[in-house]
């Protein structure tokens, strides 16, 4: 089941506000938000369903386990049934997403015939998978107590909001909500209007660039030109931006209906002045989940900054799936990540701001280019095309007619594109809600309605002839 649907939209989701708000008691509510819950992710996922189950009952029961031991200070059996609550969480997530990835590259490089094991990908497990490594590790350092409700711990891991496609929440993030929240008026007028804007940029904006994307990049580009592929690499840019921050909007959105706070994903990426900065602002909760459980890790009796560096940008690439360009595109990040942290950040600041936002932006949309092609073939070409040899070696032009008709056909949504990706909003609901008198408040609060309610209208038209709305973050 996807956000971006008719039947989740004006079904599952009405249905599930209903019986969670019929029921006063918080404990019924819970039980209401599992139930719906486990449906909503058995509804696409029968048989991973169980996995779902599985993973969290490991969890909680070594949690709890892990608890025991520290209260006793018992630190070494404490640490290693964290280390193989790890080690299966981990395992299970190669078996499922890497197994095939492996065999096929034993089988290239010792000319072997091994049988490639067919998997299907279970949706989220990279996320769920990630919140209970979090959690485990969590309760050895002693951040959160292990909890002892099987209920409200499978609560934790499986609250649809953000089950498939994150955000990574943190347990230390909902904990003291899962047992004592309530839904304000505040809480569903802003939550619901989150989910709105959230439903908007995945329908009316993200459809539609990726409808350029696939226009030229959906075959062969070899003869694509120059500015061709620029245009779409960049259109691709905001896609995923689109795509991604509009599931995390509403996965936010939906929450706060029912109480809890995730913490942002998304910051306004587009507008940072380094590559450091840009993920800073881009899916908040992986980096930080690196950075925490991961870049401090001893390596050879003790942290090192530069090979923990790496470590953790190969790991972000292969997090997101089991193809070459995806460690391909970590590394990238890594290498320029690295040279800023070389360079250091007193001396970039001192880089004029046109240079440091044309800099940042280049290696950005190229990157994102790599996370597109996961062909090789077709990623050297996407690279000998974006530099202009093309024109050199194959004869491709600098400029094409369809390209140009193109961006002339989608010239309103590029634009509405690039500026929505600025912090516009914010400033607007500044002017409206904090900066302004009652009536400036008054009118902010109409326009707003009035505003969400045309494009809930919008996108509702849009899906009736959708089949298929898959958010892209969904394979990974």
């Amino acid at each position: 089941m996807v956000f971006a649907d008719l039947f989740f939209l004006y079904f599952f989701l009405p249905l599930c506000l209903i019986f969670y708000f019929a029921n006063k008691q918080l404990k019924n509510r819970n039980t209401v938000l599992v139930v719906f819950s486990l449906i909503f992710y058995a509804w696409g996922e029968p048989l991973c369903f169980f996995l779902l189950l599985f993973v969290a009952f490991v969890n909680w029961f070594s949690g709890r386990v892990v608890g025991r031991f520290v209260d006793d200070e018992n630190t070494k059996s404490a640490k290693a049934v964290t280390a193989l609550t790890v080690v299966i969480d981990i395992a299970l997530l190669m078996v499922f997403k890497y197994s095939g990835f492996i065999v096929e590259n034993i089988n290239a490089l010792f000319h072997s015939s091994i049988p490639v094991p067919q998997i299907s990908l279970p949706i989220g497990i990279s996320f769920f998978t990630f919140q209970a490594v979090s959690y485990i590790i969590d309760c050895y350092w002693e951040t959160v107590e292990p909890q002892q409700s099987f209920k409200k711990f499978l609560l934790y891991l499986s609250l649809f909001p953000q089950l498939v496609a994150g955000p990574i929440v943190r347990y230390s993030v909902v904990a003291a909500e899962i047992d004592n929240r309530r839904s304000t008026a505040s809480d569903i007028s802003e939550g619901s209007m989150r989910v709105i804007v959230g439903l908007a940029k995945k329908v009316i904006i993200a459809n539609n660039l990726y409808a350029i994307v696939t226009q030229f990049f959906g075959n062969d580009i070899t003869d694509l030109s120059f500015l061709g592929t620029w245009y779409t690499v960049i259109a691709y840019s905001l896609y995923v931006y689109f795509d991604f921050s509009g599931y995390s909007d509403i996965a936010i959105g939906l929450g706060r209906i029912f109480g809890f706070h995730f913490d942002e994903n998304f910051n306004y990426p587009f507008i940072c002045k380094t590559v450091s900065e840009f993920w800073q602002r881009w899916h908040i909760s992986l980096s930080s989940f690196f950075r925490d459980y991961l870049f401090y890790v001893p390596i050879f009796g003790k942290p090192r900054k530069y090979l923990n560096l790496f470590l953790v940008w190969f790991c972000t690439g292969m997090w997101h799936g089991a193809e070459w360009n995806f460690i391909f595109w970590g590394l990238y990040f890594g290498i320029f990540i690295f040279i800023e942290t070389k360079i250091g950040k007193k001396r970039m600041k001192k880089w004029p701001l046109w240079l440091t936002h044309i800099y940042s932006k280049l290696v950005i949309v190229i990157g994102f280019g790599i996370f597109y092609f996961s062909d090789i073939g077709q990623l050297g070409r996407f690279f000998v095309n974006i530099s202009g040899i093309s024109m050199l070696t194959n004869g491709n032009s600098f400029f094409d007619i369809i390209t140009w008709n193109s961006f002339l056909n989608n010239i309103y949504l590029i634009i509405f594109a690039t500026i929505v990706s600025m912090p516009i909003l914010p400033k607007i609901k500044y002017f409206f809600f904090t900066w302004g008198n009652n009536t400036v408040y008054t009118t902010g609060k109409v326009l707003g309605a009035v505003g969400c309610a045309y494009l809930l209208v919008m996108s509702s038209i849009l899906l009736v002839d959708a089949t298929n709305n898959p958010f892209l973050y969904f394979r990974f």
